[in-house]
């Protein structure tokens, strides 16, 4: 078996890590685990076992996944995950269930594969990001306790309320100028929760998947809703797709999430591909 460690975010799935832990020490006597208290803990973690570990396994949601991957990105060390978040959407997208026996099996086999990552104004990116109302009803989750329900509620008070931003793209030969209610920069297809805001993105096309959302009248959000879900939004009056291996935008929103995290950035925005840069287990 390759050398592996286990990161565990402690406030992912409401703390409810210890059944984890549990099985986790029952199946594996001397296993190397780090509870992390924080992103600079968990790179101090990695940085001192970079010597003696192979694997480094993410126990948490997109947000936790990102910030070991991050500390990963054009290296010899392998992501593994348990998935123990709100949505999972990476998770989802690279086949890790919450079966330790099977997360132990592939750690077992050691197959990886390499897929592509996203640097957004300097900051990392692997699974979708997104700017404007997307960014704000994050930033309002993050005030509740979580949860599927409560980010569908949150979804629904912030619309009513929330004003399309203006979008303008620095590349002359691209005709997307306009008001928008967000942008998604998708390098996989879901947000989470099986759904689907990007349904062709691909981890190993060297392409990150930008997804333009006017906003929509209430008839729409329904039908939007529907197709969110079963993996077949298309182009159509309020969606818009392009793809880029690279992109410069300014936009009037500074509100954005990066892997579902909160995070402020400012106008002008540099999106860049960083293709088959980290490695995966399969």
């Amino acid at each position: 078996m390759r050398r592996t460690a286990f990161i565990i975010n402690p406030r992912s799935a409401r703390g409810s890590y210890q059944p984890f832990l549990n099985a986790l020490q029952r199946k594996l006597h001397d296993a190397l685990i780090h509870i992390s208290e924080s992103v600079e803990g968990t790179r101090k973690f990695i940085k001192e076992h970079d010597d003696n570990v192979d694997i480094f396994v993410a126990y948490g949601g997109d947000g936790t996944i990102s910030s070991v991957a991050k500390q990963l990105v054009n290296s010899d060390k392998i992501l593994a995950i348990f998935p123990a978040g709100s949505g999972n959407g990476f998770s989802n997208e690279t086949n890790f269930t919450k079966n330790i026996g099977e997360l132990l099996d592939k750690i077992q086999r050691g197959n990886f594969r390499e897929i592509d990552t996203l640097m957004i104004n300097g900051h990392f990116s692997i699974n979708v990001s997104g700017a404007g109302f997307d960014g704000a009803v994050v930033k309002n989750f993050e005030k509740t306790s979580r949860g599927f329900r409560n980010y569908i509620k949150t979804s629904l008070q912030t619309y009513f309320s929330y004003q399309p931003e203006t979008f303008r793209f620095s590349d002359e030969h691209v005709v997307h100028d306009g008001e928008y209610l967000m942008m998604n920069v998708a390098n996989t297809r879901q947000f989470g929760n099986n759904a689907y805001i990007a349904p062709h993105a691909s981890t190993v096309d060297g392409l990150a998947e930008i997804v333009l959302v006017r906003k929509f009248p209430l008839w729409y959000a329904p039908y939007f809703a529907w197709r969110l879900f079963a993996g077949k939004l298309r182009e159509d009056q309020y969606i818009r797709y392009i793809s880029a291996g690279e992109l410069v935008f300014t936009t009037t929103t500074r509100d954005w999430h990066l892997d579902g995290e909160y995070t402020n950035i400012t106008s002008p925005v540099h999106i860049k591909v960083l293709p088959r840069s980290l490695r995966i287990l399969q």
